[in-house]
């Protein structure tokens, strides 16, 4: 029988394999996780500005959030970006924009997550261009790119290509960093959209997985080992209310990728079998009724972050569900996390919860789910063949629709929404909330820059750019060549269109 000097081989020690305790001997009593708020809003300029704030206010990591055009590869001035320029993160289509966003950062200091998927190629290329102009050596750069757009089939809506050449975008990334980007994560395979988009804690782990095998066997394929690859892949998973179960989920996540890591794919270098984490409270599960309500929402959902052993952590703002947060509601939100952090005892020791017979029973339930429904992808040929036929798409819709159907009946309660309501519940937005500009000023912005610019030399780079997508070579020089000339993201984004295609939802 497994002992405190014999502990249960599934189970192991803090630090050791398979991890469930934890990737970290100490886990928090050595280092904190990594607070990494969420922002990004209108122009380069406030986004600038909320960066400096939350700086200055405690947070240790950056995390950029960029518009929906951004994101789809559109820019500000297309016509299918009305509306949406500045509203959902930060508009970007220009080197000078990337300038004026990281503006008096400290880009050697900090580290920078951004949350872009099928351009993320483009953003990241962006971001190393304006560190080597202030002189900040590549070598140094530490952060991560989402670079995961398996999940924008399934979860989101904003992927551009088909799924098959975005993988060959997501390996060119990885390539990239690991020749020279060393302190950089090329991909973070993210859960979390799944999460929010209805998928369920088991599914939203058996999909995220899949997505990474997908990613993992792409770049072995591409030429990347299998050790290279995996220490630098992190994960983004979502935090729901169920406290038990987000800890069993994250317990449960530790110890498979251990196995598939090692079982799968023969890796050797322990840390590429070492699932890393970051953790956002989960948007989907906050209400515009009785808001304050949400800062318990939020605290019960970093907590479970943290005792499940994240590795970084996002604490959404109360009034969300109203629109982008405050300054003042997203100082609240980092508040909460050094709270957690400094008053509440559970940094003192590495997995805390580990033991619990219904932590342990919770766990094997959780993983054992999972497994079934990552045997079912295989089967159907993996994630890109499963996604191509609909397969994750209509289990997570089919979830989102029996949670929404118990909310509405009352099986579910909602507390101050469907449950325990007041007289006086409808929503009223705060005051400041931050508001994008509009539209016409960024028109403005990309006129003149195109105006000043070289334009045969742009032309001359965007050609670059569709020879390297008709062949083989990694696409990272050219991307990078073609934006330090001056091209914007939307026309980088059009020359990649006119090789690659587009994706449209049912295949």
């Amino acid at each position: 029988m497994a002992g405190p000097d014999q502990p249960d081989p599934r189970i192991g020690r803090p630090g050791e394999p398979p991890y469930t305790r934890g990737i970290h001997p100490q886990m928090y009593a050595e280092r904190l996780w990594t607070m990494r708020q969420y922002a990004g809003f209108s122009t380069p300029e406030l986004t600038n500005a909320r960066f400096r704030l939350l700086l200055d206010a405690g947070q240790t990591g950056l995390s950029c959030a960029f518009d929906l055009p951004t994101q789809m590869g559109y820019d500000s001035d297309h016509p299918r970006a009305e509306g949406e320029v500045g509203r959902a993160g930060v508009a970007v289509d220009t080197i000078d924009d990337m300038r004026r966003l990281l503006d008096g950062i400290p880009l050697e200091a900090i580290t920078m997550s951004m949350t872009i998927n099928a351009t993320a190629a483009v953003l990241l290329a962006l971001y190393q261009a304006v560190a080597t102009e202030r002189g900040v050596a590549s070598e140094v750069l530490g952060g991560t790119v989402q670079n995961d757009p398996l999940k924008e089939y399934v979860a989101r809506g904003t992927f551009i290509y088909p799924p098959r050449p975005a993988l060959r975008l997501v390996t060119d990334v990885i390539d990239h960093c690991r020749r020279h980007l060393p302190r950089w994560n090329p991909i973070s395979v993210s859960g979390y959209h799944l999460r929010e988009a209805g998928a369920t804690a088991t599914q939203e782990l058996a999909f995220t997985l899949a997505h990474a095998i997908a990613y993992v066997q792409a770049a072995i394929d591409a030429g990347v080992g299998v050790d290279e690859v995996g220490t630098r892949m992190s994960f983004f998973f979502g935090a729901h209310n169920e406290l038990f179960a987000e800890v069993a989920k994250f317990r449960a996540a530790r110890r498979m990728w251990h196995q598939i890591m090692v079982d799968r794919f023969g890796a050797t270098d322990p840390k590429a079998s070492q699932l890393r984490f970051h953790t956002q409270t989960d948007g989907s599960t906050l209400t515009a009724q009785q808001p304050e309500l949400n800062m318990v929402r939020v605290a019960l959902q970093g907590l479970g972050a943290v005792l499940g052993g994240t590795q970084s952590l996002h604490t959404n703002a109360y009034d969300e569900a109203l629109g982008l947060p405050t300054e003042h509601s997203a100082r609240i939100a980092l508040r909460t996390q050094q709270v957690l952090a400094h008053e509440s005892g559970v940094a003192a020791t590495a997995d805390p919860l580990g033991g619990s017979w219904f932590v342990e029973a919770l766990t094997d339930e959780t993983e054992a789910e999972a497994w079934r429904q990552l045997a079912v992808i295989d089967e159907l040929g993996g994630a890109v063949a499963a996604i191509e036929a609909g397969h994750e798409q209509a289990v997570i819709e089919a979830a989102a629709f029996s949670h929404a159907s118990a909310v509405e009946a009352g099986e579910q309660i909602v507390v101050g929404s469907n449950r325990f309501t007041d007289d006086d519940d409808s929503p009223a937005p705060p005051a400041n909330r931050p508001e994008p500009g509009p539209a016409s000023e960024r028109g403005e912005h990309l006129a003149a820059w195109r105006r000043q610019r070289d334009q045969a030399a742009v032309d001359a780079a965007l050609a670059e750019v569709e020879a390297a997508a008709r062949g083989t070579e990694n696409l990272m020089g050219p991307l990078g060549g073609a934006l330090r000339r001056g091209a914007t993201v939307g026309e980088v984004s059009d020359t990649l269109r006119r090789v690659f295609g587009t994706w449209e939802p049912g295949g």
